[in-house]
């Protein structure tokens, strides 16, 4: 039997069908609408539909910038992973176990000490460094 070019194509479509499709890649504008985006809303205001909810307003993430426009990125990082979440008192959770993949990267956040970083990680603190209002 001679496969015609749409018996061809007609008989690869079941196997297509068992082929998983690849998930896109995490990014930082990705995870902060998953994770912080319900608290500190889209625009990183601190105007999210759990905003009200909370004991204490979110931190208005537009306005971390210092006079040089940019972000203080260790500090940023240490709050996003929550690290140190039950020492502060605040309501912000630990995202840590979150952004941790087996993807690493060396990122030196002013420092001058390249450390390894989780990359999501990185990537929601430089999403930050883009809300920054000007």
């Amino acid at each position: 039997m001679r496969l015609t070019p749409a018996l061809l194509i007609l008989s690869t479509l079941p196997l297509a069908a068992c082929l998983k499709a690849e998930e896109p890649a995490p990014t930082g504008a990705g995870d902060f609408a998953a994770y912080c985006s319900g608290c500190h809303g889209a625009g990183g205001k601190g105007d999210g539909p759990m905003a009200a909810t909370l004991g204490k307003p979110p931190a208005d993430l537009t306005r971390l910038a210092g006079k040089d426009g940019k972000i203080d990125m260790a500090r940023t990082m240490s709050k996003i992973y929550g690290a140190s979440a039950s020492h502060r008192g605040d309501l912000m959770p630990e995202f840590g176990p979150l952004l941790e993949t087996d993807k690493t990267v060396l990122y030196d956040s002013g420092d001058g000490i390249p450390t390894p970083t989780p990359l999501r990680l990185v990537q929601v603190a430089e999403y930050l460094q883009t809300l920054q209002a000007r």
